[in-house]
């Protein structure tokens, strides 16, 4: 009976082609499996590599501290940088070396130790009621504490984190004290106690409870496009603000999903491939088709829609900066009732 040897040579090929089937990455995700499932299919498509997703909205980085080095996390995918900035101050990202990272994002929108990462841009901007508001009467953020919009603007609460950093961005700009004041004065111009969410908050200048709100500018993609013909209607009751942008102002306040390598990961690799993915062309052009946000890698274009919305400056304020504020701004929050 003959016996075959099968060449060394081989032998690797085949053990790096198990290795390659075998290759996964476990996701830690504040964000909606609808939002993420076309990116990493792409990415597995690509790459042949497993992406599996443990979702929830809070308690993550709890469960992660929790379970220490024994936890199969590669990778956390979240949306805001107050956020990340849990995970980074709970010491629970690894600080991670990537050129195409360095490459694809700007300086402003990563963190200094490499162990978060900006992905998506999502800007906070002003919406108006086309019939109500004459258009230019809004032009800058601060406008919102004018006394002339008392009782005509509506707001989620101050306390969520798209709020917090907002005015974490505001401090930076003009100080505690001055933030402050402003906040105080939106506050006393709110047409209801703050409530719901930034899509309520269009609603609700739809049936006429207020003029003005405060929202980020994907919601409008989602309301234009949504399967709800009432909510199409939303869309339509709408003008778009995009604050702060003349020469000598900051720009718009701008907030980030983003993601991280968790510190004990098993797939380093891997985890940093899939995040290096998602600030590749192909990712980046499906946040702007899929989830009406802006690329952060600069090379790639705003998607047509976006575009349409209108071209728009933002405030290069690092967001890390954002995150360092946020616990200031959540004390002015409470102290003015927002």
């Amino acid at each position: 009976m003959l016996k075959f040897k099968i060449p060394t040579f081989f032998a690797f090929l085949i053990f790096f082609a198990n290795l390659a089937h075998s290759a996964e990455v476990n996701i830690y995700s504040h964000r909606q499996p609808f939002l993420i499932n076309p990116f990493l299919e792409a990415f597995s498509n690509k790459t042949g590599i497993k992406t599996n997703v443990v979702y929830s909205t809070k308690g993550l980085a709890q469960r992660l501290k929790a379970e220490g080095k024994n936890s199969p996390a590669d990778l956390i995918l979240t949306v805001d940088i107050g956020r990340l900035y849990i995970y980074q101050d709970m010491g629970l990202l690894a600080s991670i070396s990537s050129l195409k990272l360095d490459k694809n994002i700007p300086s402003h929108l990563k963190s200094i130790d490499n162990t978060w990462f900006g992905l998506s841009k999502r800007a906070r901007i002003i919406v108006t009621s086309k019939e109500r508001v004459p258009v230019g009467s809004i032009k800058n953020i601060e406008d919102l504490s004018d006394p002339r919009w008392k009782k005509k603007i509506c707001s989620r609460p101050g306390s969520h984190v798209y709020n917090r950093a907002l005015l974490a961005s505001i401090i930076a700009e003009h100080g505690l004290d001055k933030a402050e004041i402003w906040a105080k004065g939106l506050v006393s111009n709110l047409a209801r106690r703050p409530q719901g969410n930034d899509r309520a908050q269009v609603k609700a200048i739809y049936h006429g409870q207020c003029d003005i709100a405060i929202i980020n500018n994907y919601y409008f993609g989602k309301l234009k496009y949504s399967e709800d013909p009432d909510q199409r209607e939303w869309a339509k009751s709408l003008n778009l603000v995009f604050p702060n942008q003349a020469k000598s102002e900051r720009g718009a306040h701008v907030n980030i999903s983003g993601g991280g390598v968790a510190k004990y990961s098993k797939n380093k690799v891997e985890a940093i491939l899939l995040l290096e993915f998602l600030t590749d062309p192909t990712a980046q052009k499906l946040y702007g088709d899929i989830n009406f946000e802006y690329p952060v890698n600069p090379s790639i274009n705003a998607s047509e829609e976006l575009k349409s919305w209108g071209s728009f400056k933002e405030d290069k304020l690092p967001i890390d900066k954002i995150a360092k504020l946020s616990g200031e701004a959540q004390k002015i929050i409470d102290r003015v009732g927002w």
